[in-house]
């Protein structure tokens, strides 16, 4: 970088003219962009950029090309303001000016009425983008950001400031632009006027704020009940979650293979599973309630649906989120601080309070904010158990998909869960305050980690062991469905059901996939596979951008990137809709829009469990590198992410099993060629086949539990250089 200052320059206007010169502007449907590029020197579809310009009177294309030429010129300067100030204005006329005219020109030419009075009628009009368009903006943008780091922002670092401006363009794109688009309708009358009028009063109802619970009436409002609810399971997930971790951690070492494998299960699991597996053992006619009948003569009652079954099951399925975020945070715990307390003659006990708990206090901050996130955005347990229990979610969806299609009062709805997410947003930052939890610095850190005091640890294995017995028994419950012949009927073993679903055979040309469910099961595979890597790196980037550098608007950076988990997926699964399905991005009933969905759908965790992370690394790491000369890009690939592969696991593990078992945000997005494994299940239980869907469950369970492992085996731990009890120091120093 310091002897070639100018090669990520030269390397983008390279691109970018590359992308106007050898490769398809547009998408074309139903063919891919390499299968277009023998057409892009014709005067067809799928030419490219110059040619499109040229031959079909798209004359708004040369913008772009101005613009890498105003940057090459920039390129011949030597690096200084000078050159920043012809890199920033030629990447944003080029980015600006191919954006403007790709949202305002579509298939049937102006986008909008306005222009269309004005102008005139356009005699062309504009498809996709495609390969060519891609690249080329993505260059534009990239010099651009360049440009703002000659002229001073950023500290001059080239890297950063594209991190930046690359990262805040995809926020936009993809989680602020669909969604307003979405919850604009929130302020449009029913004739599609704009009216402040009808958004208050969509949302000012009793359906949505009423206090009759208290006064003795049915039920209260569902705005109440959803923060409610979402209060009481961020404070239950952050607490189980934590004495987990300081379990598998602090605890006895029989216990943290099996503590691992059992508290992760319930993120493996489609949540209409967990669902079904209590109202199996809840429900009226579940075997709790027959049991108290039998023993006791206590008539069997619907007590479990609604609040109580709505929160055991959030409980069930969100505290392992927690888990792998506190214990990433309970690991990285510095025990030379314990030492020092214990060495000022403070017990165990008043040691764990004052030096353990506040230094982990970062993780309980960002694992509550995430369960409350969870809780507010979900769909599928209240929907299954919450019986006459209302909260935002499913109002919301049924105001989408029910008869009345209200899309106004669903975006209304939509806006009252954003700022509830915003308003613990703000209250947990508030708490965290400038404070500074540092525990793992460039020292040498080689001391043992302290034990539980006795009374800390008989409180969470009297709490975590039953937790954990409470997952086996649901599990056994989830597990045994699919090998009887008709649950509550039939309880005869039988294989039946994993032979429909995934059946093989020996045909003419080799084997067959004759099982009905391979296809959507190879095709979730994929999907899931390609988003979880680009989720986790794109969501530890932002929490390094967040972390280790200043800019302005950094809060609105920071909220943008947990928007997508405010947002219930099905408000998401339809702004995507709304928002892809015309030019510039034709992305509906692609494979694409799915993995786009599942990346910025799961993207939150990474960033918090990133953001947790980071504040325990000391800065000196990434000065003493720089220092050395390594840049910003060795810094952080060499240097940090080693140290970050609790939170990189976390980021990995979840985003590929929430794209493996997520069901709301996608509901909307799956077409007959890319089915996925949750709508094909959905579609067996709504046919009544029961059996088959927990086979596929069980499957589901078993292929991400071995996902999960290798994600294990290729990152591997985090190496601290401490010693393990019962180590001589002797031993270790000469090692």
């Amino acid at each position: 970088m310091s002897r070639r200052p100018n090669a990520p320059v030269w390397t983008c206007v390279a691109a970018g003219l590359l992308a106007y010169l050898a490769l398809p502007w547009y998408a074309i449907q139903d063919t891919g962009w390499w299968e277009a590029i023998p057409q892009v020197f014709g005067s067809g579809e799928g030419a490219n950029g110059v040619m499109q310009a040229l031959l079909q009177g798209r004359d708004w294309l040369w913008i772009g090309v101005v613009g890498l030429a105003i940057c090459a010129v920039g390129g011949l300067l030597p690096a200084g303001r000078a050159q920043g100030r012809l890199l920033l204005v030629g990447g944003a006329v080029g980015a600006i000016g191919l954006a403007l005219g790709g949202f305002l020109i579509g298939a049937r030419g102006w986008t909008l009425p306005i222009l269309n009075a004005q102008l005139g009628e356009l005699p062309v009009n504009q498809f996709g983008i495609g390969a060519g368009g891609f690249i080329a903006l993505t260059a534009l943008i990239l010099l651009a950001a360049f440009g703002l780091a000659r002229l001073g922002f950023f500290k001059g670092d080239l890297f950063v400031s594209g991190a930046v401006i690359g990262c805040g363009v995809l926020l936009a794109l993809f989680i602020a632009y669909p969604v307003s688009k979405a919850l604009a309708g929130a302020f449009l009358d029913e004739n599609g006027r704009a009216s402040f009028a009808a958004f208050v009063a969509r949302i000012g109802t009793e359906r949505v704020w009423g206090l009759g619970c208290l006064a003795g009436g049915v039920r209260c409002g569902v705005a109440w009940n959803t923060l409610v609810l979402a209060l009481l399971t961020a404070a239950g997930t952050t607490f189980l979650g934590t004495l987990m971790a300081l379990m598998a951690e602090r605890g006895s070492r029989r216990w943290q293979g099996p503590l691992r494998i059992l508290a992760l299960l319930p993120i493996i699991t489609p949540p209409f599973v967990v669902g079904l597996g209590l109202i199996l053992l809840f429900g009226r006619a579940g075997v709790v309630n027959q049991w108290l009948e039998f023993a006791f003569g206590i008539e069997p009652t619907r007590w479990f649906y609604g609040m109580p079954g709505v929160l055991v099951a959030q409980l069930f399925a969100f505290t392992p989120i927690a888990f792998m975020i506190m214990r990433g945070v309970v690991q990285g715990v510095s025990p030379s601080l314990e030492e020092a307390a214990q060495m000022l003659r403070a017990d165990r006990r008043r040691t764990f309070f004052t030096v353990t708990l506040p230094l982990i206090k970062p993780g309980l901050a960002n694992a509550f904010l995430v369960g409350f996130i969870e809780s507010i955005a979900d769909f599928g347990n209240p929907i299954v158990v919450g019986g006459q229990f209302s909260v935002l979610s499913t109002d919301i969806f049924f105001a989408i998909v029910g008869a009345q299609y209200d899309q106004g009062r669903a975006a209304s709805l939509a806006w009252v869960l954003t700022l509830f997410a915003l308003a613990v947003f703000a209250l947990q930052r508030a708490v965290l305050g400038k404070q500074n939890y540092t525990t793992v610095s460039g020292k040498g850190d080689a001391g043992i980690a302290m034990a539980l005091p006795d009374g800390v640890r008989r409180t969470i294995y009297g709490i975590a062991l039953p937790w954990i017995a409470f997952t086996v028994v649901v599990y056994l419950f989830a597990f045994a469905g699919g090998f009887v012949q008709t649950w509550g009927r039939d309880y005869t073993f039988t294989l039946n059901h994993f032979k429909n679903a995934f059946a093989l055979e020996w045909g003419q040309f080799g084997i067959v996939w004759a099982g009905t469910a391979w296809n959507s099961l190879i095709t979730t595979v994929k999907l899931a596979g390609i988003s979880a890597p680009l989720t986790a790196a794109l969501g530890l980037l932002i929490a390094w951008l967040l972390a280790r550098n200043e800019f302005k608007g950094q809060g609105a950076f920071e909220f943008a990137a947990l928007l997508a988990f405010a947002i219930p997926g099905t408000v998401l699964g339809v702004s995507y809709i709304l928002a892809f399905n015309v030019p510039p991005l034709e992305l509906t009933g692609t494979g694409l829009i799915i993995v786009l969905c599942f990346m910025f759908r799961n993207l939150p965790v990474g960033v918090r469990a990133g953001t947790a992370a980071f504040k325990q690394l000391d800065r000196s790491l990434d000065e003493a590198s720089l220092m050395l000369r390594a840049s910003t890009s060795q810094t952080l690939f060499k240097v940090v992410l080693p140290l970050l592969k609790p939170a990189l696991v976390a980021a990995l593990v979840y985003s590929f099993v929430r794209a493996m078992t997520t069901v709301s945000a996608v509901i909307f997005l799956v077409t007959a060629e890319n089915e996925l494994a949750t709508t094909y299940i959905i579609g067996r239980v709504g046919n009544g086949d029961y059996g088959i869907a927990l086979a596929y469950c069980t499957v589901l369970m078993i292929l991400m539990s071995v996902a999960i492992a290798a994600v294990q085996l290729l990152v591997g731990e985090r190496k601290l250089g401490r010693r393990k009890q019962g180590v001589p120091s002797i031993a270790v120093a000469a090692h």
